[in-house]
């Protein structure tokens, strides 16, 4: 049997194979609580083979919510997220959840009522909105969050938390000199600009004791000039290495500033702007049609996009590496093995395919997804509930048609 199908020990936590659902953000999450739609998901990949699937971008706080349709940890989440571990321990899957917190990347009215913070002062384009500084005495109070976080979790029934460190949000807006023009002790130098992260992880390991299982994502690149470059990168996953995590997922790319480095591919631009409510974002639908290119440049996709990046990383780090990036066939799932990390995780392909795992087994070592990166999903979801083209009856002919040429282009690079 292919090293794909074994089982693996993360931590305290067995999976029963080398594959885990990606924390690609679900949006199903209406009034900031998990609905049957989350939990039906969840559910579905578990039953399709996966290791272990996780329930996307969870804030620790209100503060670091970015969407209305996402997660945070409080009361009012705790009894669906336990339905939903158990439905999916009950297919045979372990379950995870990201958290994390969104920073600079919200606006007044989702954050709850208040000028959104990030680790400077500033002005976020994208929401638009000004951004205070976090105080040192608010910086703790995130931390301790982020430790009560994991107890919640834990209560609700998951086996793992994945620290989100990577993508701009903020523990990365710490890292990236790009967003972190502090001068106190957690400004200046890198390791100044890290300290924020050791404090968060710090409180997580503590909390997390002998039971949990910890991974933290974290950037190979940010992608842009002015952001963190692979070698300052290496050095932040080397400090989150000696917290004892159990697992580095390697990511790259920056919301703010290079977003589809993280997806590859071009954003649907068309479908972005055609979901958004006119009223509450007519702002950023001008911005779009003006310059949407401009504003979200495209990256030319290919398969297993960051996996000449995570090769380096791999032969200086020892601990377990999570690869994510481009994950397209089986023999995709075999190179990143063959290249010594230890597991996969995936989301385009279940969003196309929650069956993708058991179909490579059955199927073989020629199988691939149906997928072709149109990015349909992510343009969506933005606004609503995550969902692939393929699954969405009488779509505009406009939008089809922005498919259709982002699928040709792919498939044209992918012959390559």
């Amino acid at each position: 049997m292919s090293q794909l199908f074994t089982p693996f020990q993360l931590g305290p936590v067995t999976l029963r194979n080398r594959t885990i659902r990606s924390a690609a953000f679900e949006n199903m999450c209406p009034g900031n609580k998990p609905s049957q739609m989350l939990q039906d998901y969840h559910v579905s990949v578990a039953r399709g083979g996966i290791g272990m699937t996780t329930v996307a971008y969870c804030a620790v706080d209100r503060s670091g919510v970015s969407f209305d349709g996402q997660l945070y940890i409080h009361e009012g989440a705790r009894e669906g997220l336990k339905r939903l571990t158990e439905a999916v321990h009950a297919e045979g899957a372990k379950a995870s959840i990201q958290l994390g917190h969104c920073g600079n990347m919200t606006h007044f009215y989702t954050c709850g009522n208040r000028i959104p913070v990030g680790a400077s002062t500033g002005f976020n384009l994208y929401s638009p909105t000004f951004v205070r500084a976090l105080r040192k005495t608010e910086i703790q109070t995130i931390v301790r969050h982020f430790g009560e976080a994991v107890d919640f979790c834990r209560d609700c029934g998951f086996d793992c938390v994945e620290i989100h460190a990577g993508h701009g949000y903020l523990i990365s807006q710490f890292l990236s000199p790009y967003t972190n023009h502090r001068r106190d002790e957690y400004g200046g130098s890198l390791e100044n600009r890290m300290r924020m992260l050791h404090e968060v992880l710090d409180e997580v390991m503590r909390h997390a004791g002998d039971d949990m299982a910890v991974v933290v994502k974290t950037n190979l690149f940010d992608g842009f000039k002015g952001g963190l470059e692979e070698e300052d990168c290496l050095t932040v996953a080397k400090a989150i290495e000696q917290h004892g995590v159990h697992a580095l997922v390697l990511t790259a790319g920056f919301v703010s500033k290079a977003p589809m480095v993280i997806l590859g591919g071009a954003m649907p631009l068309k479908t972005l702007a055609h979901y958004m409510n006119p009223w509450k974002f007519w702002w950023l639908k001008a911005g779009l049609a003006l310059a949407g290119r401009l504003m979200i440049p495209t990256v030319p996709y290919r398969e297993t996009y960051f996996l000449d990046a995570a090769k380096r990383f791999r032969a200086a780090l020892k601990l377990p590496l999570i690869y994510v990036g481009g994950i397209q066939s089986r023999a995709n799932c075999e190179t990143v093995l063959d290249a010594g990390f230890e597991l996969i995780q995936m989301a385009h392909v279940l969003i196309r395919d929650p069956e993708f795992v058991n179909h490579m087994k059955e199927a073989g070592p020629d199988y691939r997804s149906e997928c072709l990166r149109s990015n349909y999903c992510v343009g969506r979801m933005y606004t609503l509930e995550m969902k692939c083209h393929e699954c969405v009856h009488c779509l505009p002919a406009r939008l089809q048609k922005e498919i259709d040429a982002a699928e040709a282009v792919n498939a044209q690079n992918l012959r390559k």
